[in-house]
């Protein structure tokens, strides 16, 4: 069983690129991020053409995730419960897998602008409604997978420039402890779980080649419980979409389950 996340910066303008991509990888299961459209403009037909269900929470312009699955869905939830919140940056939902129940949780996590501003402020408070949630749903599915566009770089590892990038955005303290705290609560970074090449990114600024000179950051993610650790065998970043004409810029990510 194959799990993917991936932010597709606008699903309207890159949906041929995402069908294209599950054509030649059909995952199980892909989370997508930043669909910049409305409910009512989600392409769920297009999907069920190429075989999939589709559950969306959108937003005009900005925001929005969504869960494509080859197999049922049920147990929806949209945005973290008793969390105020205008933007669409959550959905959960239970994979009726032939193998059991899977709850997944698919999260565009705030990007928090710079340190000491307000937009940082939302982005903590925003981290620390996801970690009770997380932790109350793991509770209650203890096979569960929380993916998405993290706007958190783990480590230095998972960044181009380390010591020249050390405590802006992505990389502050702050936002590494609340990495690891969702960690603490029983999960593992899938990617993390094998050998992984040195510089191996997510993610590239359009601007300054970014790309092509591989200056890039980790900030998608796939983190499996407990139940799921030992049935992780693969996990890997598909470089080939941010070669796409017009691509977003991300990449997406893999995870591969035996279950």
């Amino acid at each position: 069983m194959q799990i993917a996340t991936w932010n597709v910066n606008s699903l309207a303008v890159r949906l041929p690129q995402v069908l294209a991509w599950l054509q030649a990888n059909p995952v199980d299961v892909l989370g997508l991020q930043e669909l910049k459209l409305t409910d009512d403009k989600f392409p769920h037909d297009a999907f069920e053409l190429a075989g999939y269900q589709s559950v969306c929470l959108g937003q005009k312009t900005y925001n929005g995730v969504a869960l494509i699955s080859r197999h049922p869905m049920q147990d929806v939830v949209r945005n973290i419960p008793g969390f105020e919140d205008e933007q669409a940056r959550v959905i959960a939902a239970t994979v009726l897998t032939p193998a059991g129940e899977l709850r997944v949780i698919d999260g565009y996590f705030v990007n928090g602008q710079e340190p000491g501003s307000e937009k940082f402020a939302y982005k903590l408070r925003w981290l620390a409604a996801l970690t009770a949630f997380v932790r109350a749903e793991l509770a209650a599915h203890p096979r569960l997978v929380l993916l998405g566009d993290f706007n958190v770089t783990p480590d230095d590892r998972d960044t181009w420039d380390p010591d020249g990038l050390r405590g802006t955005i992505h990389h502050t303290p702050e936002e590494r402890a609340h990495f690891r705290e969702l960690l603490s609560l029983g999960l593992s970074d899938s990617f993390r779980l094998f050998e992984q090449p040195e510089k191996t990114f997510s993610w590239w600024d359009y601007r300054m080649l970014g790309f092509q000179k591989n200056r890039g950051m980790r900030i998608d993610h796939i983190l499996v419980s407990d139940a799921l650790h030992s049935a992780v065998t693969a996990c890997a970043i598909d470089r080939a979409p941010r070669k796409n004409k017009q691509p977003s810029d991300h990449a997406p990510v893999i995870a591969t389950l035996a279950l």
